[in-house]
C-alpha cells in the first residue's frame, strides 16, 4: 500500500515538475501575444506581463495591411510546401533503396551518407557553388540544397526496415515491381513516419532564414523568418508602418514586433494538430531498429 501511494506520489511530483517547465517555455510566447493586443501606454508604461492590457487589434491591422508581410508570408508558405514535397519525395526514394541486402555498395553509402552529418563544405564553397549554378535569388536556392537531411533519411530508412519483408515477398510472388511495392505496400504503412518527418521537414524551413539571409537580396523572396530576422535583431519595426501608422496613436515598435512574430508564427502551430496522432508512433518507431 505504502509502495503505491509513494509511486503515485512521485508520478504526481513529475508531473508538477514538468507542467511548470512547460509553462516556463510558453511564458515568452504569452508576453509577446499580451503585447501584440495592448494599448501603447500600457506598453510604454511597462504595464504588461502575461495578459493585455487596454485590448486593442492596432498592432495586427498594421501588420496585416503591411503588403511586404504579406507577400513574406505568401512566399513562406508556398516555399515549405514545395521543399516539404522535394524533401519527402528524395527521402523515400533514397532511403527505400538501402533497406535491400541485395543493393551492391549498401553500407558505403551509408557511411557515405553519415560522414555527411559531421563534416560540411562551409559557407563560402556553399555560396560559390549556388553562384555556378546560378540558383542565387531563386526560390530554388532555398529548396534545394537541403532538400534532404541524412538523420531523416536513417530514420525512413529504419521504419522502412522494420516493416514484415513477409508483405513485400507476397506481393513480388504476385509479380508486383520496386515501385509497385513502395507505392502499393511500404507507403500506406508508413504514415507516421511521414507524416513526422514532413513536419520535421516544414518546421525546419519554416524556421530557417540565415541561408535566405546569404542566397537572397531579393526582397521579393525573403521568407517571413527572414523579415522577422530584420525586425527583432535589426530593429527595423518602422518597416511595418504604412502611410495612415504615421499618425499619433499608431502601434509602438514593441506592439508591432509582437504582432509580427505572432503573424509568422501561428501559421506553422496550425499544423500540429493534424498530424498529432501520427507524430509519436512515427518518431518511436522509426527508432526500434538500425
Amino acid at each position: 500500500m505504502n509502495n503505491a501511494a509513494n509511486s503515485k506520489a512521485v508520478n504526481v511530483s513529475i508531473m508538477v515538475v514538468i507542467g511548470i517547465l512547460c509553462f516556463l517555455c510558453i511564458i515568452p510566447m504569452i508576453h509577446l501575444l499580451a503585447l501584440s493586443f495592448s494599448s501603447n501606454g500600457a506598453i510604454m508604461g511597462g504595464e504588461v506581463t502575461l495578459l493585455p492590457v487596454g485590448f486593442n487589434l492596432d498592432a495586427y491591422k498594421s501588420v496585416f495591411l503591411h503588403s511586404a508581410m504579406v507577400r513574406s508570408l505568401g512566399f513562406s508558405i508556398l516555399l515549405v510546401a514545395v521543399f516539404t514535397a522535394v524533401a519527402m519525395f528524395i527521402t523515400i526514394l533514397a532511403a527505400y533503396p538501402l533497406t535491400k541486402r541485395e543493393m551492391k555498395g549498401r553500407n558505403f553509402f551509408l557511411v557515405v551518407i553519415v560522414i555527411t552529418m559531421f563534416f560540411g563544405g562551409g559557407i563560402i564553397p556553399d555560396y560559390l557553388l549556388m553562384k555556378e549554378l546560378k540558383l542565387l535569388d531563386t526560390m530554388w536556392v532555398l529548396v534545394l540544397p537541403g532538400a534532404i537531411s541524412a538523420f531523416y533519411l536513417i530514420i525512413m530508412k529504419s521504419f522502412f526496415t522494420n516493416i514484415p519483408i513477409e508483405l513485400e515477398e507476397s506481393a513480388r510472388i504476385d509479380g508486383a515491381g520496386h515501385f509497385t511495392i513502395l507505392w502499393s505496400i511500404i507507403l500506406p504503412l508508413s504514415l507516421p513516419a511521414l507524416a513526422t518527418l514532413s513536419l520535421f521537414y516544414a518546421v525546419g524551413r519554416w524556421n530557417g532564414f540565415q541561408d535566405a539571409l546569404i542566397y537572397i537580396s531579393d526582397q521579393n523572396l525573403y521568407p517571413i523568418q527572414l523579415k522577422l530576422y530584420a525586425l527583432v535583431i535589426s530593429g527595423q519595426a518602422n518597416d511595418l508602418s504604412i502611410a495612415e501608422a504615421q499618425n499619433a496613436g499608431a502601434p509602438v515598435p514593441q506592439s508591432l514586433k509582437a504582432a509580427a512574430i505572432m503573424f509568422g508564427t501561428f501559421p506553422i502551430l496550425l499544423v500540429y494538430p493534424f498530424i498529432q496522432r501520427y507524430f509519436i508512433s512515427g518518431v518511436t518507431i522509426g527508432a526500434v531498429k538500425g
